[in-house]
């Protein structure tokens, strides 16, 4: 078959005519756009087939044009321009596929469109189509060239050989210049509505970061805005959970899919694109098929059918907050103009994650403080006034020095004794003595709560975790974080309790009532109890391994009657505390009633003698100390021991202290107290000495 080579007008760019003969491949069309080469018969007329012939200038092809013209130049929308060109050039030009290659500025191969008439725009394949394999025998391509741009090529093909002749070229080529002008339209103003959206884009995620901080809220319609701009098929937001160690998606928007997801389970795994842009706070763009092969893995919910991405991490003050995700089932890459305008949403998203975090800290800290307002104005009220530790026997000082021993550490302390021994002010003392002294003493007595609100008054609960849960709420040890908590009647706590405290002992770490989060606490605890916790642990009503981890360094505090010696200081502390508070002026406590209240044995100790104090003052309009003695138990004057078992060492004490009080603390002679206990005046001394006795001073 004879050839012919010739260049055409320069204004009309190039055009390529082939003519299959046997399946011949098809010379593809020089980038250059500037040349022609035609195969051709030397018959540059085409025979009649089946009635048809092809139209060329000659027949009317510049009207022809401006009807082409006209049919494509009010079309603004691509997809919309390129599916009339089919029907514009049927009128004209004889053929059995239009294809049109575009270049719309993406970096690579220009977009392959195949136009079948009536049929849907289809640009996913990147490669020229093989004509053969649809039996096409010929093809005439020519280029689209705008004044400013050359934009792709625009290709007819027939099932039949030497269908196009040089004139059909022309013409074609006279109507891709018309085409052109019209795709240079389209796409301009593609590009300008994307601009205009992109800029509305970030005005409406600024507008929403200003006026709302429910950043779930913000981010779901932000998401959905992001993914039609960028014509995704997903976009999705994840942040780090509490413990940093997991990404979770925190704001969804993928048709089919729900837009928030609230799962406890990490929906990224350690090895996915998302964990490792978030890791190393590098963006990734690509496709799917290349991450497979990298050694990432795909997840699950979000990954299968999405065929590129686009995946950027969330940065805010050197700190990577989480990372954004776009996701499109096409083969359309996304470019590097879109990347930048993505990594711009990015840092608005990250900025408002940011002050999320950093308004839910406020919250948070808000919360703990009004807790804490409220609890330390409970305190206030609370008769707690009496700071200071009152007396100078032996005993006393003992505990003293055992409290300022441990106070530096951090250990547990268990208090125990009887009710009303003065347990909280040492507990209150080891605090004071302490380096948590700046931060909350916090204390609950565990008998004073009812056994079904003792969990959440410990550890807290969230909004709605039972009935009458209006309000999320913060516990004990969440407020006594840095700081002290004292546990009063310790022993009170049910067993089902008893593991969760155990826990906290042991891990620093618990969860509140009606929520999965693992909260941390630093608190030192310090437990009191009037009870013999050995005894309720063979019992089988406290748990051995918590009354282990409670006895680590335990503190006795004798009862009132073991140190009779301070019985005189605590009268006149609590006359003095009560006269001042009530405006009175009590100058005189008599001696016989100085006596008899050191003869008393008080059962009800340090709190009962406080009681009988404030209300002597209240009878006392004078400046003489009216005592209503007869209130007191006579019954308990005896030298009898009184309350729980004692030591051998305690009872003997006891005992020798109520004979010296019943002889008025005379020790020699017949009626001295060695007499009425059968010993020598130098025994008993020595033994005062060693069990610590002194005669309290009047």
């Amino acid at each position: 078959m004879p050839s012919l080579r010739a260049t055409l007008d320069p204004i009309r760019a190039a055009s390529l005519l082939v003519s299959r003969a046997n399946g011949a491949d098809t010379e593809s069309l020089p980038e250059s756009h500037q040349t022609i080469t035609t195969q051709a018969s030397a018959d540059r007329t085409l025979p009649e087939q089946n009635g048809m012939r092809t139209a060329h200038p000659g027949t009317g092809g510049q009207g022809m044009t401006l009807g082409v013209f006209q049919a494509v130049k009010g079309q603004r929308n691509v997809e919309d321009l390129l599916r009339a060109i089919p029907d514009a050039l049927r009128p004209l030009l004889f053929f059995d596929r239009v294809s049109l290659s575009l270049d719309r500025g993406a970096p690579g191969a220009p977009r392959q469109y195949v136009l079948d008439g009536d049929d849907a725009v289809s640009p996913n394949d990147r490669t020229p189509p093989d004509l053969a394999a649809h039996g096409l025998q010929s093809a005439c391509a020519v280029p689209l060239t705008a004044p400013q741009r050359t934009l792709g090529t625009l290709e007819i093909a027939s099932r039949r050989a030497h269908a196009y002749s040089q004139d059909d070229a022309r013409l074609l080529a006279a109507i891709a210049e018309e085409i052109a002008v019209s795709l240079d339209n389209a796409l301009s103003h593609e590009q300008l509505r994307e601009g205009h959206d992109r800029l509305a884009l970030l005005l409406e995620l600024t507008n929403s970061l200003v006026s709302n901080l429910d950043l779930r809220g913000v981010l779901k319609t932000v998401m959905r805005s992001a993914r039609r701009v960028m014509r995704s098929d997903s976009a999705v937001v994840a942040l780090p959970d509490a413990d940093g160690g997991h990404l979770r998606a925190y704001a969804l928007d993928c048709p089919g899919s729900r837009d928030v997801l609230e799962g406890d389970e990490p929906v990224y795994g350690e090895i996915t694109i998302s964990a490792h842009v978030f890791r190393t706070g590098k963006p990734w763009v690509g496709r799917a098929a290349d991450a497979l092969e990298s050694g990432f893995e795909l997840n699950p919910q979000f990954d299968p059918g999405f065929t590129v991405g686009c995946i950027l991490p969330l940065l805010s003050r050197d700190r990577i907050l989480g990372t954004l995700g776009l996701r499109r089932r096409d083969d359309n890459a996304y470019t590097d103009d879109e990347v930048g305008f993505l990594l711009q949403v990015a840092n608005q998203i990250a900025i408002a994650v940011d002050n999320a975090l950093a308004y839910g800290e406020i919250r948070s800290l808000k919360d703990k403080l009004a807790e804490e307002r409220v609890y330390l104005r409970d305190e206030v009220r609370t008769e707690r006034n009496f700071e200071e530790v009152v007396g100078k026997s032996t005993v006393l000082r003992r505990v003293l020095r055992n409290a300022e021993t441990v106070a530096p550490t951090d250990s547990t302390v268990l208090i125990y004794g009887e009710t009303g021994t003065g347990k909280e002010l040492i507990a209150r003392a080891i605090h004071n003595l302490s380096p948590r002294r700046s931060k909350a003493f916090v204390k609950l007595n565990c008998a004073a709560i009812p056994t079904g609100l003792l969990e959440s008054e410990l550890f807290g609960h969230e909004k709605g975790a039972f009935t009458g849960a209006i309000a999320q709420r913060i516990g004990r040890f969440e407020l006594a974080d840095g700081g002290t908590i004292f546990l009063d009647e310790v022993g009170e706590i049910p067993v089902d309790l008893q593991t969760k405290l155990l826990r906290v002992l042991q891990e620093r770490e618990f969860e509140r009532l009606g929520s999965g989060r693992t909260l941390r606490t630093d608190a030192r605890l310090i437990a009191a109890t009037n009870r013999d916790l050995a005894a309720l642990v063979e019992e089988k009503r406290f748990r051995a391994d918590l009354f282990y981890r409670l006895n680590v360094f335990p503190v006795h505090m004798p009862p009132l009657h073991e140190r009779p010696e301070d019985i005189p200081l605590l009268v006149r502390h609590f006359v003095e505390h009560y006269a001042r508070r009530m405006k009175r002026a009590v100058e005189t406590i008599p001696s016989e009633t100085m006596e008899v209240l050191t003869r008393y044995r008080w059962p009800g100790n340090v709190r009962e003698l406080q009681n009988l104090m404030e209300r002597a003052v209240i009878l006392s309009p004078g400046p003489v100390l009216h005592v209503p003695l007869a209130d007191l138990d006579v019954r308990a004057t005896g030298g009898r021991p009184r309350g729980s078992a004692q030591t051998l060492e305690e009872a003997e004490r006891a005992h020798i202290v109520a004979t010296l009080t019943d002889t008025n603390w005379v020790v020699a002679g017949a009626r001295g107290a060695a007499a009425r206990l059968g010993m020598n005046r130098s025994t008993l001394q020595f033994r005062m000495k060693k069990l610590g006795i002194m005669r309290p001073k009047m």
